[in-house]
């Protein structure tokens, strides 16, 4: 029993690969959990160079925000708010990274306008969004509204004329890439309190000593 229990524990810590299938809705979608390995996925810097999310993890201990994009203000305001627990964050040995769909031309004005200071990362083909289970189709109804607002959704491959977008999420993963807070709401109006993710961040910290 205890070869098992020890086989399903290292299972778990396996790294997980991209999956290109999003959920059917917000509610449905199913992120990683405390305890699995984060997926090894390249995303793109602002300046369209490729960054390897998957070793940065296993780096140093992490801070990664999903958010929709720019154009939304509650992941403006969200990414804003957490300025005002970098330096602590920092402190406690973090990096701060933040993934969207935006475009890599898109990423820098969001920094400019917060004059934010951590990294910002484009998952245009939401290769992070799906390894990450937080991927999922936007109704068709929301979809025809947001692109009436000029809004550049990511389309889904394969089909065109279907979108995603990223379930706002924030993973607190440790320096082997395991992941060890988990926070995720499928309303985009309901963002975690920076005060509660610092005190996360201190129990995963805590937790390793």
């Amino acid at each position: 029993m205890k070869l098992l229990i020890s086989i399903f524990t290292c299972m778990l810590a396996l790294p997980l690969m991209a999956s290109a299938s999003p959920a059917d809705s917000a509610e449905t979608a199913v992120a990683l959990k405390t305890g699995q390995a984060t997926p090894h996925v390249s995303l793109l810097t602002p300046d369209g160079e490729s960054f390897d999310l998957g070793a940065a993890v296993r780096e140093q201990p992490t801070v990664l925000i999903f958010y929709r994009g720019g154009w939304c203000p509650y992941c403006n305001r969200h990414l804003a708010a957490l300025q005002e627990i970098e330096g602590d964050l920092l402190e406690l040995g973090f990096q701060i990274i933040a993934v969207s769909p935006d475009q890599p031309a898109a990423l820098q004005p969001t920094i400019e306008k917060h004059e934010l200071h951590y990294r910002l990362l484009s998952d245009r083909d939401m290769k992070a969004s799906s390894a990450y289970g937080v991927a999922y189709v936007v109704p068709e109804d929301i979809r025809t509204k947001y692109e009436g607002f000029g809004v550049d959704l990511a389309s889904v491959p394969g089909n065109p004329e279907a979108k995603w977008l990223p379930v706002p999420a924030i993973f607190l993963i440790d320096a082997e890439g395991v992941v060890r807070f988990v926070h995720t709401n499928p309303d985009y109006k309901v963002r975690l309190d920076p005060a509660d993710i610092l005190e996360a961040a201190e129990d995963v910290v805590g937790s390793s000593d």
